[in-house]
């Protein structure tokens, strides 16, 4: 068995079956999307760290979710495209199971940090008078930490139990990067413990993160319909809008791709499922809290005046 292990030493990565000249044109436009999302979570903390009004804990956690939008594309995107350039490059066993470990960091971390978003959110609008006290600096930095440490401590269980397992052929990996499940399906040996933990590790950082933040805003709507101000109760509604509709997008398509029933070629639909969640999401989340956030537009605004006069 140990030496069918170490017979595939590099995989090569399918990607999206499509004719050359849809391979150009993906690559154009995926290198474009590619580009925004850098810039526009550049731009969010450019705007955090300059504007010192941004400097509260909901735009600190803001920062660490626009740091993994951007680690998410750079661990998936570039491999991708190159890919659609010249798709016969293979990838080493070593960069790949890197890369596995490095989404699902990522991936846990996100789910983490939505959680404790909510949890900002919720002390902001139920209980403003004891918000400073709750939510202090210390108190943010413990939530942000714990967030990136859980993801690495998760992310880390599922490659331990991954490593060992022998591959000896084929070498051919179902997708445009190196997905935990499509890996699992090139092991020469039973891989079902890892599905079992993939499975209950999804529902357990989905399912259970997702009922939380439910709960914190169905507490965060009763509290919204009792401020007696149209102003105030669309101040609230503003800054909780645009968390929502991100966690919509992240907790939507995560919960497709490893918790909900299969449908038609699930193989397929679940490569086009991961494209958005690791390219189109990071890319959304800073237009949605720039277009639907007034501090942070106010920001902007305050960033471009500044550069005008100087």
């Amino acid at each position: 068995m140990g030496e069918n292990q170490t017979s595939v030493t590099e995989f090569l990565l399918l990607g999206f079956p499509v004719s050359p000249r849809m391979q150009m044109l993906l690559f154009g436009l995926f290198s474009l999307f590619y580009a925004f999302t850098l810039l526009g979570n550049g731009a969010i903390l450019g705007l955090i760290w300059q504007d010192s009004r941004l400097h509260t804990p909901m735009y600190f956690f803001l920062s660490h979710l626009a740091i993994v939008d951007m680690s998410y594309a750079c661990n998936t995107v570039p491999q991708m495209l190159v890919n659609l350039l010249s798709p016969a490059k293979p990838v080493s066993f070593a960069g790949c199971m890197t890369q596995t470990f490095l989404f699902l960091t990522f991936a846990l971390t996100e789910c983490l940090l939505l959680v404790v978003m909510s949890y900002d959110r919720y002390v902001a609008i139920c209980h403003p008078l004891w918000y400073s006290v709750i939510m202090s600096w210390r108190v943010c930095i413990i939530l942000a930490a714990t967030s990136w440490t859980l993801g690495v401590l998760l992310a880390l269980v599922h490659i331990v139990l991954l490593l060992p397992l022998p591959f000896c052929g084929p070498q051919k990996v179902n997708h445009f990067f190196c997905e935990i499940i499509a890996v699992l399906k090139l092991a020469c040996a039973d891989t079902h413990i890892n599905e079992i933990m993939v499975l209950a590790g999804s529902v357990s950082v989905l399912v259970g993160p997702f009922s939380s933040i439910v709960i914190s805003y169905m507490h965060i709507l009763r509290a919204i319909l009792k401020i007696q101000s149209g102003e105030g109760r669309q101040k609230a509604f503003s800054t909780c809008s645009s968390h929502l509709c991100v966690v919509g997008l992240f907790y939507g398509t995560a919960m497709i791709m490893y918790v909900g029933p299969p449908h038609g070629d699930p193989k397929e639909q679940k490569k086009y499922l991961l494209l958005f969640h690791s390219l189109f999401n990071p890319m959304l989340n800073p237009l949605i809290y720039s277009l639907r956030n007034r501090e942070v537009k106010a920001a902007l605004k305050r960033m471009l005046k500044k550069e005008r006069t100087s």
